[in-house]
């Protein structure tokens, strides 16, 4: 995939040059307001480091959360601008508007190497607009900040796969550039996808089977295991004629798990028990049960002990492994057992010589949440839609710009 590269720009002359980077800076954040999982922004950082160490003027666009357009104060970057500061241990100032007044003469003021962070671009419905026309708008006013000799540098992989105006059409209106982070992702990610080495175990885990439908699909032809685990197994168990009782269920989409099973059975790896709970909190009362055994009423919020013994033997024993999705609620500690022992599982892999790749979202978080060296894995992706996405072979238009 041919496209211009980080290390190409800075063999030029970036002294008193505006470089724009669209980064991915959408962090969860706590009810308070505080930065729950910082690894976004540490991800971001090398990129933002090499082009202050230029002597660029670095402005940062992202987006956090879905505020629907307008300004609203739960989903302004202020926690991340004070995170950003710290961890380049120099200011960064957060304008007040995205591409109005505040932004402009904030962008007209940087110094050489000095870094400004423009507010929410989803506070401008542009951004996320369905009319091209709109997007485009933004874009060149996106584009204007940087002036005459500004140049783009998209670094938020978890965007990539969104045609929107920071990501897509204002890499059509400056020099446009890969940072570090997109080439370290689409160079560990091709890995997976083009070439994985065999024995190849895919590990499935979240809420949902319609969000991981195309990835199973695209990667049965070439992987030897694909477990499941997380909400989405109680459909396939569901489409194997269990009750699942209260657990997690698409029932819409049990026929489309019974084909699976009927066209994928040999690789599919489902759970062989469950961790019940009479509810859903942290204090529930739980047992480990078998597949027909929930307890009416009961709910399954993990997969049990043998399961994770199952799973981790397959893991264990494979040269390849891509993850994507928490085998149950990791966030309350009665629930993390199974995404814990899978995780370890991996590592242990690693440490074997596998190519062990974490495809980001939850399971990026709960690594972090949970304690586990970050090291033992071969790669961590920022971008769980976008990995997935490029996983299942479909182009991302934020990439596809920048080959132009």
């Amino acid at each position: 995939m041919a496209f211009r590269k980080l290390a190409q720009l800075l063999e030029q002359d970036l002294d008193s040059r505006h470089v724009l980077v669209r980064a991915d800076l959408n962090v969860p954040l706590t009810d308070d307001g505080a930065i729950a999982d910082p690894g976004r922004i540490t991800a971001a950082l090398p990129t933002i480091q090499a082009l202050v160490d230029a002597g660029a003027k670095v402005i940062i666009a992202s987006h956090l959360g879905r505020p629907k357009g307008e300004f609203n104060e739960k989903y302004s970057l202020a926690p991340v601008a004070e995170a950003l500061s710290d961890a380049l241990g120099q200011w960064v100032a957060l304008a007040q508007d995205v591409t109005g007044e505040d932004a402009h003469e904030r962008a007209n003021g940087l110094n050489d190497g000095d870094v400004m962070l423009l507010e929410n671009v989803r506070f401008d419905a542009r951004e996320t607009s369905k009319d091209a026309a709109e997007r485009e708008e933004f874009a060149a006013e996106l584009a204007a900040l940087a002036a005459d000799d500004g140049v783009f540098v998209s670094d938020g992989f978890g965007v990539v796969h969104r045609a929107q105006a920071s990501v897509f059409e204002v890499a059509g209106k400056l020099d446009a550039y890969a940072g570090y982070l997109v080439e370290a992702e689409l160079e560990k990610l091709s890995a997976v996808a083009d070439d994985p080495q065999q024995d190849y175990t895919v590990v499935l885990g979240g809420s949902k089977v319609s969000d991981k439908l195309g990835v199973i699909e695209a990667l049965a032809g070439k992987a030897r295991n694909i477990i499941i685990g997380g909400g989405m197994c109680y459909t396939f168990l569901a489409a194997q004629g269990y009750n699942v009782q209260n657990s997690l269920l698409q029932e819409d989409m049990i026929p489309t798990c019974q084909q699976l099973l009927e066209r994928f059975g040999d690789k599919i790896c489902l759970p062989v028990d469950l961790l019940a709970a009479d509810e859903f909190s942290a204090d529930a009362n739980t047992q480990v049960v078998g597949l027909a055994d929930i307890p009416e009423g009961w709910l399954s919020p993990d997969i049990g002990p043998k399961s994770v013994e199952k799973f981790a033997e397959l893991i264990t024993g494979s040269k390849t492994v891509f993850w994507n999705g928490p085998m149950g609620v990791f966030e309350k500690q009665p629930f993390a057992r199974g995404t814990e022992g899978v995780a370890k599982a991996i590592i242990a892999a690693t440490d074997n010589g596998a190519f062990t790749v974490v495809g980001g979202g939850d399971s990026a978080s709960a690594v972090r949440a949970l304690g586990l060296d970050e090291a033992g894995f071969s790669h961590i992706s920022t971008g769980g839609g976008a990995s997935l996405e490029f996983l299942e072979g479909k182009e991302l238009p934020g990439v596809a710009v920048l080959t132009r």
